[in-house]
């Protein structure tokens, strides 16, 4: 079983940026909590990402300070480089 990332990873990860962009709006825990209207503060959205892994967005790619979320094959290609 693999681990997820920890709050101080993802608290370095997400660093400035909006970190409901993180969310996967797709997970049942974000359908449940009704996320959409009523998003967590950025320290429970962490937290809650470190506790559920499938809670974040999906694929991420990280290339020096540029990061994509989710399959966007244009911002991949930008944040890549390509």
């Amino acid at each position: 079983m693999s681990k997820g990332l920890s709050e101080s990873e993802l608290d370095k990860l997400i660093g400035s940026r909006d970190y409901k962009a993180f969310l996967n709006t797709r997970n049942e825990l974000y359908r449940e909590r009704n996320m959409k209207e009523n998003p967590p503060s950025r320290a429970e959205a962490i937290k809650l990402m470190a506790a559920h892994p499938n809670l974040i967005k999906r694929p991420i790619l990280v290339n020096g300070s540029k990061i994509a979320l989710g399959f966007n094959e244009e911002e991949f290609r930008k944040t890549a480089g390509v």
